[in-house]
């Protein structure tokens, strides 16, 4: 099966610099991908000169008029930029003539847009951002939500924990990942009321058989690999992303800025030189690049907006594993089966989805 990927080459900080080397080094590797490169035509086919790649094969453009820019509101994006890259590469999902959307522009835009243009699924209130943190036991630790949802009541991290089991279980091959809530305790009786009320529904989950609830997991927790998926809200959770990458970044620079600082340092470098690159692959936020919107009618991949090409490939990658294992079936069937369909809230008319979208932080 061919795999159909939009991508929106305009977005992020490097825009198609970055975007195109990736997309073709994508295709290159993975036969069975198709990639639909969205943006200025022109600028798009000179970036593709570079590359060697202007007949490609399972390469084609889509012209896009208009960007959106890391600064744009969200009443430009959603209401004035009808013809950006972003829209259109979202536009593809919703006809069907893509299976993922990624993107590394405007996280609060690209939310807005996508959340409007693909709908959510029935019975999610509110899309979360997922994101696999690395851990200790060399896999994946997903989080969420990173950023859409400041505040979130019981309900809200009730879905995003059933949407994080499906997405872990299809990703992961893990029929029954463990789900953790972050607090600030392992007791039950830490936490806000929030917390508290959301950790009621997940042991009333396991008991029936519908999770598989560990508890209450710590920030280290994460690192740790103690459970397969940590629920928290948004706010908690963009702080823990931003501060994890900050001291991943930090600890590198500390080893480069060390080993060069004297002869012996350096001997010592050439020694460990195979162990540093071990150390450096696996504390290396790019191969980490790629969250997931869940909750959504569609798939939507969001990379870091400062990434390079090696860490934006990554974040095709998580989008095409996302389509090649039916991600969005399986989420949409996991919603349907274990959550009361409580309300109509499912199709939110673009003022509806600005006016909400508005009031919380994106990442």
């Amino acid at each position: 099966m061919t795999i159909k990927i939009s991508i929106d080459c305009m977005g992020g900080d490097n825009g198609p610099s970055v975007t195109i080397p990736a997309a073709v080094s994508f295709a290159n590797h993975e036969p069975d991908a198709e990639l639909i490169l969205v943006g200025l035509e022109d600028v798009i086919r000179a970036e593709l000169k570079k590359q060697d790649a202007s007949t490609h094969p399972r390469l084609s453009i889509v012209n896009a008029t208009e960007v959106v820019t890391m600064d744009d509101p969200l009443e430009v994006a959603l209401r004035r930029k009808k013809d950006s890259s972003m829209r259109v590469a979202v536009n593809l999902v919703k006809d069907g003539k893509a299976h993922a959307c990624v993107s590394a522009g405007n996280t609060g835009a690209l939310m807005a847009v996508s959340r409007y243009v693909l709908k959510t699924i029935p019975g999610v209130d509110r899309p979360a951002i997922c994101f696999p943190m690395p851990n200790q036991k060399d896999s994946p630790t997903y989080m969420l939500d990173l950023g859409a949802n400041v505040d979130c009541e019981p309900q809200h991290l009730h879905q995003f924990a059933l949407m994080g089991s499906a997405l872990v279980s299809a990703l992961e091959d893990k029929p029954k990942p463990i789900i953790g809530l972050l607090n600030i305790g392992e007791e039950d009786i830490k936490g806000n009321e929030v917390v508290k009320q959301t950790a009621a529904l997940l042991r009333a989950d396991h008991e029936k058989g519908v999770l598989n609830f560990y508890g209450n997991v710590e920030g280290n927790d994460i690192f740790e690999g103690t459970t397969d998926v940590v629920v928290c809200d948004g706010f908690v959770g963009n702080v823990v992303l931003k501060a994890s990458e900050g001291l991943g970044r930090w600890v590198k620079t500390i080893f480069k800025s060390e080993f060069k600082s004297s002869p012996i340092n350096i001997l010592g470098a050439f020694i460990a030189q195979g162990a540093l690159k071990s150390i450096s692959q696996h504390m290396n936020p790019s191969r980490y690049n790629g969250a997931s919107f869940l909750g959504l009618r569609g798939l939507v991949f969001k990379s870091h907006g400062g990434e390079d090409a090696y860490g934006f490939e990554w974040a095709i990658k998580r989008a095409y594993d996302a389509a090649n294992h039916d991600l969005l079936s399986r989420i949409t069937k996991t919603i349907a089966e274990l959550m009361p369909q409580t309300g109509p809230g499912s199709e939110p008319e673009a003022a509806s989805a600005l006016t909400e979208l508005t009031k919380q932080k994106t990442a």
